[in-house]
């Protein structure tokens, strides 16, 4: 299995712990790293508990999103040595579009900036 795959079978709720403990490291809060999920996939409270409480993988999360922001385009910038608008696998460069927005967050960016507004 390739790190791709890899990536896609993680479990979405083994990573989410790890994306609020990153932020609260850097003095944010989990309900800014969910607002940041909310912004980017169209989940909100009850179903992205739901995703976590059914232990999707990050392909299920991504599929079965309501509706990801067409402003998501507008994150730009490298996670993990790469340039997430230069992602050519649509699912990786949703799941690294996530990652660049809690790293944002971790960095002390302003809400309004992070949501691209």
């Amino acid at each position: 299995m390739d790190n791709t795959q890899r990536v896609y079978k993680m479990l979405f709720s083994s990573v989410y712990p790890l994306y609020i403990q990153k932020a609260e490291k850097k003095g944010r809060t989990k309900e800014e790293v969910d607002a940041v999920i909310y912004w980017l996939t169209g989940y909100n409270a009850k179903t992205l508990q739901q995703q976590i409480d059914n232990k999707v993988d990050f392909e299920t999360f991504f599929a079965q999103a309501p509706k990801m922001n067409p402003n998501a385009s507008k994150i730009t910038g490298v996670i993990c040595g790469y340039r997430v608008e230069e992602i050519e696998d649509k699912l990786m460069q949703k799941v690294r579009y996530l990652d660049k927005l809690v790293d944002e967050l971790a960095k002390g960016k302003k809400m309004e900036m992070i949501l691209r507004e």
